[in-house]
C-alpha cells in the first residue's frame, strides 16, 4: 500500500491514502490496520485507537496493545493506559512489545506525577540499579529504555547523571537509531543561545553603565560651573587715573602758592575768600590792592 512508504516522510499524506482505501474496502483488516497505524503517526490518537481495536477484533492480533495504551495516554487518560499495560503484562509479553509497554507505563506514571514510580519502572526494565558503564553494546530496545531513563533523570534535575547516560547511549548507538544525536544538537544550540543572550545582556549593561557615567560627569561639570559662577569675585571697578592735564585745562595751572593758600584757608589763617572764579580749583587770597579797590568803591 502507498501509505506504508509515507509514514516516516509524510504521515498526514499516508493517513489520507489509508482513509481512501478504507472508503473502498473497510472490511479488510489490513486496511483498518493501515488507517490505525497512519493515524497514530499523524497524531490522531482517537482514530488510531478506533481502527486498531477494529483490527484486533477482526484478526485476534493483540500486538498493538502498547500502541493502544499510548493512545489512551495521549488522550489524557493515563489511568486507562496503565490498566491496558497491566492487562498486557499479565500475558508475559516479550521483546519489542515488552519494551513498548514499559515505556508507556513509565510515561503514564510520570503523567500522574509519580516520578519515583516512573524511575523504578525503567530501572527494573534495565535490570535493576543500572549504570551507564554497564550499558555496553545493547540492543535497540535496551537503548530506548536507557534513553527514556536519561530523559527522566534530566527532568528530575539530575543533569550530571543524565549526561553520563546520554554519552553511554551515543557510544553504543553509532548509527543513531535512538536519535540521541538530536539531544546533543539541542544541547549545543541551547548553549549557543545562552551565550548569545548573555552577550546581549552584558552589552546592554555596559551601555547603561556608560550612559550613567556620562550623566554623572555632565552633572559634575554643571555643578563645577555653577560653583565657579557663584564664588567668582565681582570685577572691581578700576578708578580711572587722575588726569592732571584735563584738570589743568579746566581750572588752569595749579601753583605752589595756590596750594599754600588753600591750606591756610582750611586752617583759618586767612579771611574768607572774596568772590572767586569758579573756573579755578584753587585761588589766591586777596592782596592789598584788592582791598583798596573794595574800600574805594
Amino acid at each position: 500500500m502507498a501509505a506504508g512508504g509515507l509514514l516516516e516522510d509524510d504521515p498526514e499524506l499516508a493517513l489520507q491514502h489509508a482513509r481512501a482505501a478504507r472508503d473502498r474496502a473497510s472490511r479488510l483488516a489490513v486496511v483498518r490496520e493501515a488507517v490505525g497505524v497512519a493515524a497514530y503517526h499523524a497524531g490522531d490518537f482517537a482514530e488510531a485507537a478506533r481502527e486498531l481495536r477494529a483490527y484486533a477484533r477482526m484478526t485476534g492480533d493483540q500486538s498493538y496493545r502498547a500502541v493502544l495504551a499510548d493512545c489512551e495516554r495521549a488522550l489524557g487518560r493515563p489511568e486507562t493506559a496503565l490498566r491496558l499495560v497491566q492487562e498486557a503484562l499479565e500475558t508475559s509479553p516479550e521483546g519489542e512489545e515488552l519494551v513498548e509497554l514499559r515505556l508507556v507505563e513509565a510515561g503514564a506514571r510520570q503523567d500522574l506525577g509519580e516520578q519515583r514510580a516512573a524511575v523504578l519502572v525503567l530501572e527494573n526494565a534495565l535490570g535493576g540499579r543500572p549504570t551507564p558503564a554497564a550499558l555496553g553494546a545493547a540492543d535497540l530496545g535496551r537503548l530506548r529504555l536507557a534513553t527514556a531513563y536519561a530523559d527522566l533523570l534530566l527532568d528530575r534535575g539530575d543533569d550530571e547523571q543524565a549526561q553520563q547516560w546520554y554519552a553511554a547511549i551515543a557510544a553504543a548507538d553509532p548509527d543513531d537509531l535512538t536519535g540521541i544525536s538530536a539531544h546533543f544538537a539541542e544541547e549545543v544550540e541551547d548553549e549557543e543561545t545562552a551565550d548569545s543572550e548573555a552577550d546581549v545582556v552584558e552589552a546592554e549593561a555596559e551601555e547603561v553603565e556608560a550612559e550613567e557615567a556620562e550623566a554623572v560627569d555632565t552633572e559634575a561639570d554643571e555643578a563645577d560651573e555653577a560653583d565657579e559662577q557663584l564664588f567668582q569675585p565681582a570685577s572691581a571697578e578700576v578708578d580711572e587715573p587722575f588726569d592732571e592735564e584735563m584738570l589743568a585745562a579746566v581750572t588752569g595751572p595749579v601753583t605752589d602758592a595756590d596750594i599754600e593758600a588753600e591750606v591756610a584757608e582750611l586752617l583759618g589763617e586767612t579771611p574768607p575768600p572774596v568772590e572767586r572764579d569758579h573756573n579755578r580749583l584753587f585761588q589766591a587770597p586777596p592782596g592789598p590792592e584788592d582791598e583798596h579797590d573794595r574800600l574805594t568803591d
